[in-house]
């Protein structure tokens, strides 16, 4: 697993080593690290090192020290090389470094931004290293406006400078993701000794780019991550195998409860994600009309109109595609949230789910649907709020419903509400169409009836028992954007063909455990 910390867990780890007089030494492997990710990411475009221009925007503090330093390297790569201060101060051994390698020196104010702005975009690589991770708040004033207008002149697509951040983009916090003010969006960020949480976290991971994690010597020193990110191996040791003898009850029987004559798509795709993603049964419980569509695209799931304590399942879908109508329909969600089964709660579910749930219960909303939920609780976050704030909102709504929270976006955050989090995007922007949320739901419903039993796999990967729901629906989100992202292939899709995908996908991380 990738496992990110707070900028405050870094510098704890840190400390000893500075205490013991090594600060020169951390800041030394920082920058070789960064200059060598700067030189692999110019070669990468097939561009050359010498004679290309470098400009690092360098703030007074450590951040700073270190892109001056890896300018100063670069510089010894034959590159061209400009400092722009912040202000008249500056780290003092770093600046020191960067004069010696021939590196010329500007100081922004007010009056010069729009100039060095200028400079910088016409660069073959800018480093960000104003701001670093102890930082809170945005950029100000001169280095407000040049980071603004650089912004602004830089193309979307096409030939540009290469953008490398330093530890984290300037703006951007490193615990949350929040960013204050205008942010340079970066190519690549280098940070080091540990990936920050708030590179996986929108809105951060939106101006991160690629993360490139440099070891500086202190990872033996980290403690619990902050946030983790489920990668295909641990797939691999996580997913479920059918053993020689297994039958369609002992791989697990999910039932949904879904749609609505309005939306009766939603419950299709639903079933199809399910089945897409191993489980030996769908049981459908629900209206006729919605119950023969499935019959006609899924000829396997077994539909019925009866109740949920009628129903033998190991898990329950509820929610995709419901839009409150059905009175008979809602009664049976509260129903399968109330069994004390595992149940993944969707779009609309949420609405009549009582206040305080279960870590078995996953919540799955998109930023609009956590916003009314949290307003229902009592907090005051609209939707802007929450899409400004991703990490913060879904752990409150994860601490206020004692349920597991996971928020679909770009970048898919799980809550559990043990303060357990997960950060998954391996998807598409292609992916957002109507009906992947559905396919996802299916997905986690599935995985939840095939393994949510089965404590010890989780064990394997240090998962404390308690946590194994949001590593469940982490597992979910990271095989949904897998699939997505296969399906697409850089263009359009359906949430249809997500499913399609999925068993291919399936199949390929599973080798990697063998």
């Amino acid at each position: 697993m990738i496992s990110a910390y707070t900028g405050t867990q870094i510098r704890e780890a840190e400390k000893p080593l500075l205490d013991s007089g090594m600060g020169a030494v951390l800041m030394q492997r920082a920058a070789r690290g960064m200059a060598g990710a700067a030189i692999a990411e110019l070669r990468s475009r097939g561009r050359r090192l010498y004679g290309s221009s470098v400009v690092v925007l360098a703030g007074k503090g450590n951040n700073g020290g270190d892109g001056l330093f890896a300018a100063a390297h670069l510089a010894g790569r034959g590159m061209r090389t400009t400092a722009v201060l912040a202000s008249a101060a500056a780290h003092p051994d770093g600046l020191a470094a960067f004069r010696r390698a021939g590196g010329r020196v500007l100081t922004l104010t007010d009056a010069n931004a729009g100039e060095l702005a200028a400079l910088a975009g016409r660069a073959d690589v800018v480093i960000d290293a104003f701001l670093g991770t102890g930082a809170r708040g945005g950029l100000r004033e001169a280095s407000a406006e040049l980071v603004s207008r650089l912004a602004g002149m830089l193309p979307v697509t096409g030939p540009r400078g290469i953008v490398v951040a330093c530890d984290v983009p300037s703006g951007v916090d490193a615990d949350t993701g929040e960013a204050a003010g205008p942010v340079l969006p970066a190519d690549i960020t280098v940070t080091f000794g540990g990936a920050k949480a708030g590179l996986l976290a929108d809105p951060g991971a939106d101006f991160a780019g690629r993360v490139v994690v440099v070891p500086i010597g202190i990872e033996d020193s980290l403690p619990w991550p902050a946030l983790r990110r489920v990668e295909a191996a641990d797939l691999a040791t996580l997913l479920p195998r059918p053993t020689r003898r297994a039958h369609k009850y002992s791989r697990g029987v999910l039932g949904v409860v879904a749609g609505s004559p309005a939306y009766p798509g939603a419950a299709v795709l639903a079933c199809r994600g399910a089945l897409s993603a191993g489980v030996g049964m769908v049981r459908y419980v629900g209206p006729p009309e919605v119950a023969d569509l499935i019959r006609q695209s899924c000829p396997e799931v077994v539909c019925s109109t009866g109740t949920v304590a009628e129903t033998h399942v190991q898990a329950w879908l509820v929610g995709s595609g419901m839009d409150g109508s059905d009175e008979e329909e809602m009664q049976r969600v509260r129903d399968a949230v109330d069994s004390g089964l595992p149940t993944v709660a969707d779009a609309g579910a949420l609405p009549v789910l009582p206040d305080v749930l279960a870590p078995q219960v996953v919540l799955t909303p998109h930023a609009g649907e956590l916003a009314t939920l949290l307003q229902r609780l009592g907090a005051d976050m609209d939707r802007k709020a929450v899409e400004a704030a991703t990490l913060a909102a879904v752990r409150r709504a994860a601490g206020l419903t004692e349920a597991t929270v996971l928020l679909k976006g770009a970048t898919t955050l799980v809550a559990s509400p043990y303060q357990d989090f997960y950060s998954q995007a391996e998807g598409t922007p292609w992916m957002a169409t109507a009906g992947s949320g559905d396919v996802l739901a299916g997905i986690i419903g599935a995985l939840l009836a095939q393994v949510g039993s089965d404590v010890g796999r989780f064990r394997a990967l240090a998962i404390d028992p308690d946590e194994r729901w949001a590593a469940i629906a982490a597992m979910g989100a990271s095989l949904h954007g897998m699939a997505g992202a296969a399906a697409a292939a850089g263009g359009p899709l359906t949430a249809g063909r997500m499913s399609d995908a999925l068993p291919e996908i399936w199949g390929k991380v599973s080798t990697l455990s063998n």
